[in-house]
């Protein structure tokens, strides 16, 4: 589960290709759960906790887009 609150008693001085690396790496070895965890946490941040609870006909809830694409 996702903490409720950023600890603020760290501090990380790091070039960003150093930090992208190290996320990278986090995420390859994140399991299933922890990467829909991390997604549901930020559909509610970005559109609210109704994104993730209402009713799957709600016209508000986030819509699937297909889009098909012919190959040379």
């Amino acid at each position: 589960m996702l903490p409720e609150k950023m600890d603020r008693t760290k501090v990380i001085i790091a070039k960003k290709d150093v930090l992208d690396k190290a996320d990278d790496e986090y995420w390859r070895h994140a399991t299933a759960e922890e990467k829909f965890q991390t997604i549901t946490f930020l559909r509610e941040c970005f559109y609210g906790k109704e994104a993730t609870t209402r009713h799957p006909m709600d016209a508000r809830r986030l819509q699937r887009f297909y889009t098909i694409t012919k190959l040379k």
